[in-house]
């Protein structure tokens, strides 16, 4: 079992920036992959970025050039660091922990960009 915490979220205005953190605990194991997602009130949850415990990272193109993913292996935590907020970034932000079967999922964490 993993369990994930998500914290960081809130309200920000736009062109603003939020730090998002997402601690990990439980049975981890090196070789996984972390990532963020979001999902907007009556929108599918979307992906925004992942980084694997080498450090190799992907992201969404609407997110490129704005927000960086990070992790600290030591503290099992991963960032996403969220500049040049926009309205259309609001969302409930989701981390989640890939390595083999079954995937685990935080409880999400609110972020609002007011325009």
């Amino acid at each position: 079992q993993v369990q994930l915490v998500e914290s960081g979220g809130g309200l920000v205005q736009a062109g603003g920036s939020l730090r998002l953190s997402c601690a990990a605990s439980g049975s981890i194991f090196s070789g996984n992959v972390m990532g963020w997602y979001r999902q907007a009130p009556g929108k599918q949850r979307e992906f925004i970025a992942t980084i694997a415990s080498s450090g190799s990272t992907n992201y969404a193109d609407s997110v490129k050039g704005r927000f960086t993913i990070s992790r600290d292996n030591a503290k099992n935590t991963v960032y996403l660091q969220m500049n040049s907020l926009k309205p259309e970034d609001t969302a409930v932000y989701y981390c989640k922990y890939v390595r083999g079967y079954p995937a685990y999922w935080g409880q999400g964490t609110q972020v609002t960009v007011s325009s």
